[in-house]
């Protein structure tokens, strides 16, 4: 079997890991993360929304739409709610003085952007196995050696080093957090780019 690192595209681009950190640290004094009523093991805060429109990142919007297999079935099923990924262009007047603003411009100015979220995933917990809409932006900010990504059957850590990565969330893959401290990224939708 060959295995496929190309879904893991590390970029040209990087950010202070110390600056993530500190901003991370702020917003939660601000806000702390949300997902739909009575999902577990999912926590968001969004960075942006539709202007205008607080109501654009509440709820299952938190989430969005994914597809996924679950059971020995095999049968695709959908979840969630679709997501107009690039009416979210507006970054949250509340988080404008941390450093999460300066990487949004510089994010913005070479990708096209959908949703901006801080994601939470817990300690000992696991996403399912799903494809999403499009890829994800990936800035690990606070991460351990047992969090892991999984596209089909390719894992990989990310690091929390200021590195951007973007991972083919079209194909099947899930993320675990096999640590003892919650596993905190950066995550955006990239609406423009395509995996070879």
């Amino acid at each position: 079997m060959i295995l496929n690192f190309n879904d893991f595209e590390k970029q040209d681009i990087k950010f202070d890991i110390n600056q993530l950190q500190k901003a991370y640290y702020e917003i939660l004094k601000i806000k702390n993360f949300d997902g739909p009523k009575g999902i577990s093991n999912f926590g968001a805060i969004s960075l942006t929304q539709i202007p205008g429109n607080p109501d654009s990142i509440r709820g299952h919007k938190a989430r969005g739409v994914f597809w996924t297999k679950p059971n020995s079935s095999g049968k695709e099923c959908v979840r969630d709610i679709p997501i107009d990924e690039k009416a979210y262009s507006e970054f949250i007047d509340d988080y404008k003085n941390t450093y999460f603003k300066e990487v949004f411009d510089a994010l913005s100015s070479k990708y096209k952007l959908g949703r901006v979220r801080i994601l939470l995933k817990q300690p000992r917990s696991t996403l399912s196995w799903h494809r999403d809409p499009e890829p994800r932006l990936h800035i690990p900010i606070i991460t351990n050696p047992g969090s892991i990504m999984v596209v089909e059957n390719v894992a990989k850590h990310l690091p929390a080093d200021g590195s951007v990565w973007i991972t083919n969330n079209t194909k099947y893959h899930n993320a675990f957090n096999g640590g003892e401290e919650d596993r905190i990224h950066l995550v955006a939708c990239v609406l423009d780019h395509k995996f070879n």
